[in-house]
C-alpha cells in the first residue's frame, strides 16, 4: 500500500487520471434514476486523498480546469442568457434569482444560529447548490487571506449530495402535487408547438390576383410566416426565391416550413400545385454542409448574401439535435449543419463557401481561446465593493464567465471568432470540470475524512438540505401556481438556478423535450454569477 501511495505521490498525472479513471464509471450508476455524473470525480478524489495527506494534485490542476470549464459554459450559454432581458426573461431571472437569494438568507440565519464560521457556511451553501464558481472564490478569497482553504471544500462536499438529489425529489413533488401532464402541457406552450411541427416542403400555384407583384419579402413580413421560400418556377425556368422577386399569377413557388404555415401561405398566394417541382433535381439540388470556415459565422444569415451573390438559399439549419427553419437574423456558428438549396453546378462552390470540413470542426482555435481566458483573468483580478464594506474579485470563476458571455454575445470581432466548434465545446467543458473536481477533491480529501472521524459534518448536512429543499419548493410554489410558468419551463428554470447538469437531465427526462434546456441556457450564467456573490457576502458577514 505504501509503494502504490508514493507512486502517486511522486506523480501528479498518474494521480490525476487514477481519479478520473476511477471516478467516471462511478458517475454512471444511477440510483432511482439519478447518477452523479462527472461529479463523481470530486467524491473520488476526496476518497483517494483522504488515505494520506501526499495525495493531492497542485493548486494549477483545479485552477485550469474550473478556468476552462466556466469559460466554455459562458460562450455556449451567451444568446440565452442576453434574450433573459426581455419582460417573460425578466420574470424567470427574477424567480430563480429570489429563490437563491432567499437561500443565502436562511444560510445567515442558520449559521448564525449554530455558530457557524462563515468558511463553512458560505461552502455549505455553495455545495447545497452545486455552485463549483461559488467555492472556488471562497477557496480563492481564503488563500489570499491566508486561511485554510480546505475548511470550505470539506463543507461543500458534505452540502454537494443533497444539492445533487434533492432537486429530483422537488420535480417529481411538484409533478404529482399539481397533477400535470407535461406532454399535454408542453403543446400548450406555442414555440414548442411550432418546433414539433415537422417540416415539410410543398409547391404552391400562384392563382391570386391581390398577390401579384408582391414581393417575397413582403410576403413573408405581412403575414408572419415560419417558413423558407425556395425555387420559383416560370415559364418552365426555375430560379432562386430572392427576396425581392415579385410573383406573378402561374408562378409555382416551394415552400419549406410545418404544414400549417404552408397551407396559409398557400391561401394568401394561390392553391397547392399538382407538381412537386422540389422532386425535380436536374438543375436544382439540395444538400447538407458542415459550417466550418471562419468566414460565414457570427454574422446574420441576410449579411451573407447567398441568393444575390451565390444564388443558393439556406432552407434549414441543425445545430446539435435540434433543426429549425433559420430567417435573415439567423446567425450561423461552427459545428452547424446547413440544408442548401443551389443549381448542381454550383454545388462544390457553395460547399467551398461554408467549409464543410468535419476535420476543421475538431480543431480549436487557441489564439481565440487564450486571448478569451486571458481577458478574463483579469478581469477577475478586479477588486468589485459591495454595500458594508465587503469587496471580493470575480477570480478564476467568475472573470471567465463574464467575459465569455460577452464574446459569445458579440460573436466575432473582425476576423477573430469568439464561439468553438460545438463538438470542441463540449470537449474542452468536460476536460474542465475532470481536471477541477480531481484538483479540489484530492487536496480536501484528507481534512474530509478527519472532519467525518471526529464526528462533525451532519449538522452541515442537514442545513444543506433546508436550504436545497426550501428553495426548490418556493420556486415551484410561486413559479406555477402564481406566475403561471408552465413546468416545462419551470424545471429549466430551476435546474439553471441549482446550475445542475444532473438536475437539467432529469428534467429533460420527464418532460422528454428541450423547453428545459433552452430556460436552462437562459438562467445558468446569471445565477452563477449570483451564487458567487451569496457565497462572498456569506464569507464576509457571518465571519471567518
Amino acid at each position: 500500500m505504501e509503494t502504490i501511495v508514493s507512486a502517486l505521490a511522486e506523480n501528479p498525472l498518474l494521480l490525476l487520471f487514477t481519479v478520473a479513471a476511477l471516478g467516471f464509471p462511478l458517475g454512471r450508476i444511477k440510483v432511482a434514476g439519478a447518477s452523479l455524473g462527472n461529479a463523481a470525480v470530486l467524491f473520488m478524489g476526496l476518497a483517494i486523498g483522504a488515505v494520506d495527506p501526499r495525495l493531492k494534485l497542485p493548486d494549477i490542476v483545479y485552477l485550469l480546469g474550473l478556468t476552462i470549464f466556466v469559460y466554455t459554459i459562458g460562450l455556449s450559454s451567451a444568446s440565452g442568457f442576453f434574450t433573459a432581458f426581455d419582460r417573460r426573461g425578466l420574470r424567470d431571472t427574477a424567480l430563480a434569482l429570489g429563490s437563491l437569494a432567499s437561500a443565502g438568507l436562511l444560510a445567515y440565519l442558520l449559521a448564525v444560529q449554530l455558530g457557524l464560521p462563515g468558511v463553512q457556511a458560505s461552502g455549505m451553501y455553495s455545495g447545497a447548490f452545486t455552485n463549483a464558481s461559488g467555492l472556488a472564490s471562497v477557496v480563492d478569497a481564503i488563500k489570499a487571506a491566508g486561511g485554510d482553504a480546505a475548511v470550505p471544500v470539506v463543507a461543500y462536499s458534505l452540502a454537494y449530495p443533497v444539492g445533487v438529489l434533492a432537486p429530483s425529489l422537488v420535480m417529481s413533488a411538484a409533478k404529482a402535487a399539481f397533477r400535470v401532464d407535461l406532454t399535454k402541457e408542453a403543446l400548450t406552450i406555442p414555440s414548442f408547438r411550432r418546433s414539433v411541427q415537422r417540416a415539410e416542403v410543398r409547391t404552391i400555384l400562384v392563382t391570386k390576383a391581390e398577390a401579384e407583384q408582391l414581393t417575397v419579402l413582403e410576403i413573408g413580413n405581412r403575414e408572419g410566416h415560419e417558413v423558407v421560400f425556395g425555387r420559383v418556377r416560370r415559364d418552365g425556368e426555375d430560379v432562386i426565391a430572392r427576396g425581392d422577386l415579385r410573383f406573378r399569377l402561374g408562378d409555382q413557388i416551394t415552400v419549406v416550413g410545418p404544414a400549417e404555415e404552408i397551407e396559409r401561405i398557400a391561401a394568401c398566394l394561390g392553391e397547392e400545385s399538382a407538381e412537386a417541382i422540389q422532386l425535380d433535381r436536374t438543375e436544382f439540388d439540395i444538400r447538407r454542409i458542415f459550417v466550418s470556415k471562419a468566414e460565414v459565422v457570427g454574422r446574420p444569415l441576410r449579411a451573407l448574401e447567398l441568393p444575390q451573390k451565390e444564388a443558393a438559399l439556406v432552407t434549414r439549419v441543425r445545430r446539435g439535435d435540434m433543426e429549425f427553419i433559420p430567417n435573415g437574423d439567423t446567425v450561423l456558428e461552427l459545428g452547424d449543419r446547413v440544408r442548401v438549396l443551389t443549381r448542381r453546378d454550383n454545388m462544390d462552390r457553395i460547399s467551398k463557401f461554408f467549409g464543410d470540413s468535419y476535420r476543421a470542426l475538431s480543431e480549436v482555435d487557441f489564439l481565440t481561446f487564450s486571448l478569451g481566458i486571458g481577458l478574463g483573468l483579469l478581469v477577475g483580478l478586479i477588486p468589485i465593493p459591495l454595500p458594508g464594506g465587503i469587496t471580493f474579485r470575480l477570480g478564476f470563476a467568475g472573470g471567465p464567465l463574464v467575459v465569455a458571455l460577452i464574446l459569445g454575445r458579440l460573436e466575432r470581432t473582425g476576423p477573430i471568432v469568439w464561439h468553438l466548434p460545438y463538438s470542441a465545446n463540449l470537449t474542452l467543458r468536460q476536460l474542465g470540470l475532470m481536471l477541477f473536481a480531481a484538483g479540489i477533491g484530492t487536496r480536501a480529501g484528507y481534512s474530509f475524512y478527519s472532519t467525518l472521524a471526529a464526528g462533525q459534518g451532519l449538522g452541515i448536512f442537514l442545513t444543506g438540505a433546508a436550504l436545497t429543499l426550501t428553495s426548490g419548493l418556493l420556486t415551484m410554489v410561486i413559479g406555477h401556481k402564481l406566475l403561471k410558468i408552465p413546468l416545462n419551463v419551470l424545471f429549466g428554470i430551476y435546474a439553471g438556478a441549482q446550475t445542475q447538469p444532473i438536475s437539467l437531465t432529469f428534467a429533460t427526462a420527464h418532460t422528454k423535450n428541450d423547453l428545459p434546456t433552452n430556460a436552462y441556457a437562459t438562467i445558468f450564467p446569471l445565477a452563477t454569477i449570483f451564487k458567487i456573490v451569496v457565497a462572498q457576502a456569506l464569507l464576509g458577514a457571518v465571519g471567518r
